[in-house]
């Protein structure tokens, strides 16, 4: 079994090999369209000058990551291709007797310059060929720009330097190492621009999200990725593992730096560039500590998610990879072993049955068990040793490891895990405390002081867990908790805020108004279905008639709402008066299809999560795009706005309502 360093200092995580794209050049012309522009003309203004930093400059604000053992610096030089299997081999050779210092120095620059190759390459695949086709098609209006832009951040400015300046730096370095054997000044270049990495570094967290949230809610984004993905310019790797390149790239240079130092003689011209280089980039390379570590975290998640066919949930920023091992099953009557596979997160175990499959998925996931509420007991059998039992809310388990000391690894990694889990559980605790002493004489009167959204894994007041895509966190402006979406469907003024009407949990609604939910809301008293059509007819964000058609059944004629007071919810009724909707469709989470296929009415769409597929047909094209203008922002999560009413777009004398926004 393999288990979390977190756990097990000792153990070492092996590292996937990547095979990197070739080298090739950046276009001007969508380099410029992700403003570059300053970078270059900084790279210009300082062309022949020497670069001064003063030593206490600030060069990363966010987190980077941390140095992972120095079989990076191996994965690197892998990375290069076979240019850089001769420098592997050559490095081989560095303790056979007469090889010079000399000619150490040059073997640690030309790693350098094979490494920066490799590298450069991977950037020009992400903003050449990923970013450039992704936003040519947004251009088009199939998902939105900003989504493209907020995902590569500013990638394009990296690429540029990297590719224009640093690069043909080195390689003319390279060139001329007889006259000149340094490489220190060069890299002096590349501390300015650090903080280049601290912006996108930053920003990666909420990168992966977007394309996470893009993946599942886009097919023509899915589709254009993994398009892209099958190239061979990627090298069998997805886009997330590409993206991870930035972010390992500084701790790799001060690597090599600090090598390339160890062998540069004292009095070398060389030895004060180097050393005051090595000083900047290590200084960032210590801020990087928590970045990188989440990035090989990442990796491993994008692994398990790939061996569980790429169908459990799971690659998300608060899941935590913490061991993994086959393990037999007590089957609970007749005691019989059966294979089994465990996959333990910090907040999570996921119990899975062996696929006998060479490619694609390895495993089924059988039971998720949470960790909150889980116990680890020792158990002795007779016939079966090294047994312990896993007890959850969900499921009980009596499991039996290969041996003494595998048993007591499991043991401790779960205890460790539940006892991290608790001690989180109680700084939860001690947040919810702390607003809860907030004197209610003063809610609204001041503002609060907000809960982190990184100090709470589930909603303040209903506890259930957040996602990225159907439960994310929401502030309550009135005591600071951080809610669902659900538990923050209210709003109410505050004295602070000039008694403009601001976004509030239930409870600071309850007291703030003196209503309850259910006293304001009258149809909580009625099921969801029981909502007569009328009532919300009136107060609407969209409603009128469409076909709709589930599955294989026949296209019928409904009436669709989308209530003010449920603006994520569409309600299907047989007619305008109808007591009981037919059904309700919840729109958060939905990917919507405007294509119109060959079979379906003119003017149809889709709405499709999972493998749950609705399909309306409006009764022309403009009031589909209506309807779809309110159904996209619906599905992000966002409340739509009220549109403008349209005029009825029926024959003469019909005197069925048409689509249209109050």
């Amino acid at each position: 079994p393999k288990s979390s360093p977190v756990h097990n200092s000792g153990q070492k995580q092996p590292e996937p090999k990547e095979q990197l794209p070739d080298s090739s050049t950046v276009s001007p012309d969508h380099a410029d369209g992700h403003s570059t522009n300053g970078v270059l003309a900084q790279m210009d203004r300082e062309s022949g000058e020497s670069v001064q930093c003063t030593d206490g400059q600030p060069l990363l604000n966010g987190d980077v990551g941390d140095l992972i053992e120095t079989g990076q610096r191996e994965e690197s030089a892998n990375e290069a291709g076979s240019e850089n299997e001769a420098s592997k081999e050559d490095k081989s050779m560095e303790h056979k007797v007469g090889e010079t210092n000399e000619q150490k120095l040059y073997k640690i620059a030309n790693e350098l310059l094979q490494t920066e190759k490799a590298y450069v390459a991977r950037l020009n695949l992400l903003d050449q060929v990923f970013c450039a086709k992704l936003m040519e098609e947004a251009g088009k209006g199939t998902f939105p720009v900003d989504v493209v832009k907020n995902i590569f951040s500013n990638i394009s400015s990296i690429n540029a330097f990297h590719s224009q300046f640093l690069l043909p730096d080195l390689e003319k370095r390279m060139g001329e190492w007889e006259s000149t054997p340094r490489i220190g000044d060069i890299l002096q270049k590349l501390t300015p621009f650090l903080k280049m990495y601290a912006e996108y570094v930053r920003n990666f967290d909420k990168a992966m999200e977007l394309l996470k949230q893009w993946t599942d809610r886009s097919p023509q984004f899915k589709a254009l990725i993994q398009d892209i993905q099958k190239q061979e310019v990627c090298g069998s790797l997805t886009l997330q593992h590409h993206m991870l390149e930035p972010v390992q790239r500084v701790p790799r240079y001060e690597m090599l730096l600090k090598d390339y130092l160890k062998k540069l003689p004292q009095d070398h011209v060389d030895h004060r560039d180097a050393e005051k280089s090595l000083e900047i980039i290590a200084m960032a390379a210590t801020h990087s500590n928590t970045a990188i570590r989440k990035s090989e975290n990442l990796k491993k998640l994008l692994e398990i998610y790939e061996m569980l066919g790429e169908e459990e949930d799971i690659v998300n920023a608060s899941n935590e990879f913490i061991k993994e091992g086959h393990i037999l099953k007590l089957a609970a009557r007749n005691t019989s072993a059966m294979d089994r596979y465990l996959f333990l997160f910090n907040n999570m175990l996921l119990y899975c049955v062996p696929k006998f499959s060479l490619v694609g998925q390895k495993f089924t996931v059988r039971t998720r068990i949470g960790i909150d509420g889980m116990k680890v007991t020792e158990t002795y059998n007779e016939d079966y040793p090294h047994t312990f039992q896993v007890s959850g809310k969900e499921r009980t388990l009596e499991l039996q490891a290969s041996s003494e000391q595998d048993k007591e690894d499991w043991i401790k990694a779960f205890q460790e895990t539940i006892e991290i889990f608790h001690q989180k559980n109680e700084t939860f605790k001690t947040a919810s405390k702390e607003v809860e002493e907030v004197s209610i004489s003063e809610l609204g009167k001041r503002a609060p002081r907000w809960i982190r959204d990184n100090e709470v894994t589930m909603c303040m007041k209903c506890r259930e867990p957040f996602n990225a895509l159907t439960r994310r966190r929401h502030h309550c402006r009135a005591c600071g908790y951080v809610v669902c979406w659900k538990c923050s469907d209210n709003k109410a003024p505050l004295e602070y805020d000039g008694n403009k009407m601001n976004k509030v949990c239930r409870d600071c609604y309850s007291i703030l108004t003196g209503h309850t939910e259910s006293e304001e809301k009258e149809g909580k008293k009625k099921g969801i279905l029981e909502i007569e059509a009328a009532q919300f007819s009136g107060s609407s964000i969209m409603y009128g008639f469409l076909q709709y058609c589930e599955k294989n059944k026949p296209w019928q004629k409904v009436w669709c709402v989308i209530p003010q007071k449920e603006a994520l919810v569409l309600y299907l009724y047989g007619a305008p008066q109808d007591v009981k909707a037919q059904s309700t469709i919840p729109l958060l989470g939905y990917s919507v299809d405007d294509t119109t296929r060959p079979a379906d009415p003119p003017a149809s769409f889709r709405l499709t999560q999972s493998k749950s597929v609705h399909s309306f047909a409006a009764e022309n094209e403009e009031l589909k795009q209506r309807w779809l203008k309110v159904i996209r922002v619906a599905v992000t999560g966002e409340v739509p706005e009220c549109l403008p009413p349209v005029e009825p777009h029926g024959t003469e004398g019909s005197h069925e309502p048409s689509s249209e926004s109050i």
